[in-house]
């Protein structure tokens, strides 16, 4: 399955750069759409998880819109929001001003984060990883700049275990999102990007496994909707 927005290799980030500048004005109208407003409950259990505490600072990379970097704000913690894509930070902006929020955001590449190792509380990524160029590079890179003691977290996509309900869901992405963005961008391959980039990317079970062998503690991985849609925990020691 083809996809103009997908493309393994060095043109990875040109590409997914490509796509955000063009769903950007519509993302969270069609992320209302396409999850029914649960994203909103996932992104509360994620933000819950992270169990924010006075001074801490947080770190939300591939930031987008705003939408997770807002609420660790809100939250209580002192916030940056990274991503590489200027069209979805500009609407972060604007989010941010509404509210006064005094959210940082920084334009900037996942894969080499622009701080110094230890530097963070809470390190979180929302529906960012899979769309990196190499995801474990990118948590190995959230991994360095967390503090001893500190909490990661990433909520994306997930694979459900269950053959038939991983049938159905795949369906879904395959023939239904693609409606969305037909009709919100005019473009339906900006959403059937989204099974493109899930089938190779190793979801929940690969995440897990990969902050274990960093040496996370306390790993672990909340499903939704059967698996759909997982976070995943780790704190670092």
């Amino acid at each position: 399955m083809s996809n103009k927005f997908y493309q393994p290799g060095p043109r990875r980030a040109e590409k997914v750069n490509d796509l955000f500048a063009a769903v950007a004005a519509r993302y969270d109208l069609i992320n209302d759409a396409q999850s029914l407003g649960l994203h909103r409950l996932w992104k509360r259990a994620l933000v819950n998880l992270a169990a924010i505490r006075p001074g801490d600072r947080a770190l939300d990379v591939c930031c987008g819109t705003g939408d997770l970097a807002l609420r660790l704000e809100k939250a209580g913690a002192q916030v940056i929001g990274l991503d590489f894509s200027g069209a979805m930070l500009e609407i972060a902006r604007r989010r941010a001003a509404r509210v006064a929020s005094p959210v940082q955001w920084i334009q900037g590449d996942a894969l080499h984060l622009p701080f110094e190792d230890a530097t963070f509380d809470v390190v979180s990524v929302g529906y960012g990883l899979r769309n990196l160029a190499s995801w474990e590079t990118g948590l190995e890179e959230m991994w360095r700049v967390a503090r001893p003691g500190a909490r990661l977290l990433v909520l994306d996509f997930g694979k459900p275990e269950n053959p038939l309900w991983r049938a159905l869901y795949f369906f879904y992405l395959e023939r239904i999102v693609p409606i969305f963005g037909r009709i919100c961008c005019r473009d339906a391959d900006t959403h059937a990007y989204i099974l493109a980039s899930l089938r190779d990317y190793p979801a929940q079970r690969g995440v897990a496994a990969r902050l274990a062998a960093l040496g996370g503690q306390d790993v672990k991985t909340k499903n939704f909707w059967g698996g759909a849609m997982s976070l995943s925990f780790a704190r670092k020691p």
